[in-house]
């Protein structure tokens, strides 16, 4: 396996690190600005005409240990023995989320399927919803995971493509199929809980009307103080841990990515299930950072075996914890890439929503506020 590193900035245009004619896949990470400065599917194509081309508009955009902004970071793949199929479904709306998945899913054959990584909108998705539909199709032993595209931190638009350029309402799946195959994951998160936790009286899919039967809106505006005029955005800072009011180990993080001033409500990026308990959380760049480390080390014990040869490390962060840790986010990457250790190539971005196993369950869930790690490689 080849992974070749992929790059585009305003003041330096495209650049390879080598010929990457031959290459079957490239995947690209691109911020909404450069979108709108160059033709980036038109161009990987051309540079790796034999190649699926696949990619999304981000947060931020992750260049082996680096973090830029109005980039293009990309790596253009050439596996020794394994394959990959690439497809694409339109979302309606979130509230199709789950039929999507379902209906992707089914896209891809399942007959030596070893794992599958999702790139979806970030606005229009229910990423819950959505794992939950690619789960019912897909075989149990299939890894999947992946992220929910980004727009910065101000949840307007964003694009994923998959053999087209890309475009608003689409969700796409690339499937790595074959026995020489070596696949691996990291996610943690780093947050503190902070505050009283709060029952969920009332919900419907993934949007939060009421918490101890109090409007949330109101409640969460109470604790951002004066930051509750920079909502939503603001609120990346304050996500919420949900859990099961019977079960404290299976908690998720979910973050906000609207809000409705006349319903007094709180829309996110995943399902928030009335009946469960729900918690503040807030960051702190060591625990940050630690986390971000801890999920380089997960995914680097699945590719030990590997002995230094070249592996992809698709590295999706939270655009909260962005936001949060502001000069200081390349902190996280550096030390997620240093736990990843040798032969890794890594690239990614940060986005709305990640998705990845549940590190206590194995279950694959949609999260927020994690760095998300997955580690492709060939024996």
């Amino acid at each position: 396996m080849k992974a070749i590193p992929i790059t585009w900035t305003e003041r330096n245009g495209w650049h390879s690190a080598s010929d990457s004619s031959a290459a079957q896949l490239v995947i690209y990470f691109a911020a909404p600005a450069a979108l709108a400065a160059t033709d980036v599917f038109g161009q990987l194509s051309t540079l790796c005409p034999n190649a699926q081309v696949v990619g999304c508009s981000t947060g931020g955009e992750i260049a082996g240990a680096e973090v830029a902004d109005n980039s293009v970071t990309a790596v253009a793949v050439r596996f020794d023995a394994a394959t990959v199929k690439v497809a694409s479904v339109t979302i309606a709306g979130q509230a199709g989320s789950r039929e999507a998945g379902a209906a992707l899913a089914a896209l891809l054959p399942a007959a030596g399927l070893r794992g599958v990584t999702v790139l979806a909108d970030g606005i229009h998705t229910n990423g819950s919803a959505l794992v939950a539909g690619l789960r019912e199709v897909l075989p149990e032993a299939v890894l999947l995971t992946g992220g929910l595209a980004g727009d910065g931190a101000d949840f307007k638009r964003t694009l994923v493509g998959a053999g087209a350029p890309p475009a608003e309402n689409v969700i796409a799946a690339i499937g790595f199929y074959g026995d020489s195959l070596r696949l691996g994951w990291g996610s943690f998160g780093g947050w503190e809980r902070f505050g009283p936790e709060r029952a969920i009286t009332r919900a419907e899919a993934n949007v939060l009307y009421e918490l101890d039967g109090e409007p949330a809106l109101d409640l969460y505006k109470r604790y951002l103080g004066d930051e509750a005029a920079n909502l939503p955005g603001s609120a990346l800072l304050f996500p919420l841990t949900v859990r099961r009011a019977d079960e404290a180990t299976t908690a998720v993080v979910r973050t906000i990515v609207g809000i409705d001033e006349e319903a007094r409500s709180m829309i996110f990026a995943g399902e928030i299930p009335q009946g469960y308990v729900a918690q503040l959380m807030r960051g702190h760049f060591d625990e940050l950072v630690d986390g971000a480390s801890r999920a380089g080390e997960r995914a680097a014990l699945d590719q030990a075996a590997l002995g230094g040869a070249d592996h992809l490390a698709l590295l999706v962060s939270c655009i909260g914890r962005k936001l949060l840790m502001g000069q200081r986010v390349a902190d996280e990457v550096e030390a997620a890439v240093a736990a990843l250790g040798a032969g890794a190539v890594p690239l990614g971005f940060y986005s709305y929503g990640e998705i990845a196993p549940h590190e206590v369950s194995g279950r694959c869930e949609l999260h927020n506020q994690t760095m998300t790690i997955t580690t492709i490689g060939e024996a």
